[in-house]
């Protein structure tokens, strides 16, 4: 079995998410993780799927074929990753006031720190007695069994400071993997 990675980017209406699940089926494939979103009036998704191997072409020459309606559709062969040995995953959850700079702040601590974020989502969002924008983060983040976990959550407990915002930082439960 081969496991591929999609990137979906096209003008969103109903049936998308359709031919691409059809695609897969029809090349005896299993559609194994996705996020996929409505973003500024366009249908944006990224997908993992299993196929045997020797049906990978023909499934990337069907999906190549979408973009004649619109679809664009990039497929990558991906290999199958395993956490390595004293590696372990922790949620970062971020609010604060919205304003340019918050995830290259973060992200970049992040990275000087040895830590991959896996997941990222985010959103803007009214407060609630405001009406002021808040900016909301979630990460699935996973930390190099190098990472001074003290140091960094000093470093993020700064930085949050200095950006208004309120960051947590927890352990995901190892045997589900995610929160």
């Amino acid at each position: 079995m081969a496991d591929l990675v999609l990137t979906l980017l096209g003008p969103d209406r109903p049936g998308l998410v359709e031919r691409v699940a059809d695609v897969i089926a029809a090349n005896d494939g299993n559609w194994l993780e996705s996020r996929m979103s409505h973003l500024a009036g366009k249908f944006a998704g990224i997908l993992r799927a299993e196929l045997p191997a020797d049906r990978v072409a023909a499934a990337t020459a069907a999906l190549k074929a979408l973009e004649t309606q619109g679809l664009k559709v990039i497929v990558e062969a991906a290999a199958r990753e395993e956490a390595g040995p004293g590696a372990h995953d922790l949620e970062l959850d971020l609010v604060g006031l919205d304003r340019p700079g918050i995830v290259r702040e973060i992200s970049q601590l992040l990275a000087v720190n040895g830590v991959n974020v896996e997941e990222l989502t985010t959103n803007r969002v009214s407060a609630p007695m405001s009406a002021e924008m808040l900016f909301q983060a979630r990460a699935h983040v996973r930390v190099s069994p190098n990472t001074d976990i003290a140091k960094l959550r000093a470093e993020l407990e700064r930085v949050a400071s200095d950006l208004l915002v309120e960051v947590k930082l927890t352990p995901v439960e190892p045997a589900t993997g995610r929160s």
